[in-house]
């Protein structure tokens, strides 16, 4: 594949603009930019939960998202591509159903939390939130790939059910107790 970055320094944002993928300069806070940072962001975020011991199934499961999540970068790094396509929504959704079916029913609402592995997948997932949030605003202004906000809708809901499969599989979910909200915790 050869070098994609050879220079990593290379000064050409110090005046407050990026490269896109097409060769053209846009200013770092435009929307399409800041939906590239949250996404990168969110990558991260998967990635620090990753570092937990995760069961492998779960492991394997985020590694494949880290690896769409770049394929969405590229595809918002050159306006007018597309490269997630309905498939990646359902390929999602297949891994979504099976965590989910190990689960019990949820009665409750939880809070994050649970185990450290479990907590790191909550933060990627309101993450992913924002990053919806934001892709949307740039669908507002320009043209964006339908199927990548349904990908991104996808993928929060699976890091909610990987984070109560992480929590239930180190002990157990937290659950919200209304009666604790003003400490009388006892």
């Amino acid at each position: 594949m050869g070098n994609r970055l050879s220079k990593i320094s290379t000064r050409t944002g110090d005046e407050g603009t990026t490269g896109l993928a097409d060769g053209r300069r846009i200013a770092k806070d435009n929307g399409r930019i800041e939906t590239l940072g949250d996404v990168d962001e969110l990558n991260s975020a998967i990635g620090a939960v990753r570092a937990h011991a995760l069961p492998k199934e779960a492991d394997i499961c985020l590694l494949h998202v880290q690896h769409g999540l770049m394929v969405l970068g590229g595809e918002l790094a050159l306006p007018g591509e597309t490269r997630i396509i309905a498939a990646d929504v359902v390929a999602v959704e297949k891994q979504l159903t099976a965590f989910n079916d190990e689960l019990p029913p949820l009665r409750e609402f939880i809070l994050p939390g649970g185990s450290l592995a479990a907590a790191a997948c909550h933060q990627a997932r309101a993450i992913c939130r924002r990053t919806e949030r934001r892709l949307v605003s740039l669908s507002q202004e320009e043209v964006v790939n339908p199927e990548s906000q349904r990908y991104l809708n996808r993928i929060s809901d699976l890091l909610f059910v990987i984070a109560r499969y992480l929590a239930r599989a180190e002990g157990e979910e937290v659950l919200w107790q209304p009666e604790h909200w003003r400490g009388d915790v006892r």
